[in-house]
C-alpha cells in the first residue's frame, strides 16, 4: 500500500483529513522529529482502531511533512506513489492525478 493510499484509508477510518488528525495529534503533544512512533501507534490504535502500518505512515507524516522519498514515486512496487508530495487535505479535495 502506497503512503498516499494509507492516508486516504485513514481519513475513511477516522471522518478526519490527515492535516485535521495531524491537529489533533499536536493537541495531544505528537509533533515533531522527537515523536515516539509507539505512543502515536498505540494513540490511534486507543482512540481510531487503526493498525501499525496505517500508524506508521502517519508517524511518517508527524515527523517529516509531506514529503517521502523519490524512490517510491513511479516504481511499479506496491508502496508506488504519484508524487513525492502527500496530499493531506483529504480525499475530496485531492487534484486529479
Amino acid at each position: 500500500m502506497s503512503f498516499q493510499a494509507y492516508l486516504d484509508k485513514i481519513e475513511e477510518k477516522t471522518g478526519l483529513t490527515p492535516r485535521e488528525l495531524l491537529a489533533v495529534a499536536a493537541d495531544k503533544g505528537f509533533e515533531g522529529p522527537a515523536v515516539k512512533a509507539g505512543e502515536v501507534a498505540e494513540w490511534l490504535k486507543a482512540d481510531y482502531d487503526l493498525g501499525r502500518g496505517h500508524a506508521m505512515a502517519f508517524v511518517h507524516v508527524l515527523k517529516n511533512g509531506p514529503k517521502i522519498s523519490s524512490k517510491h514515486v513511479g516504481s511499479t512496487g506496491v508502496h508506488r506513489d504519484e508524487s513525492d508530495t502527500l496530499w493531506l487535505d483529504g480525499k475530496a479535495t485531492k487534484p486529479a492525478g
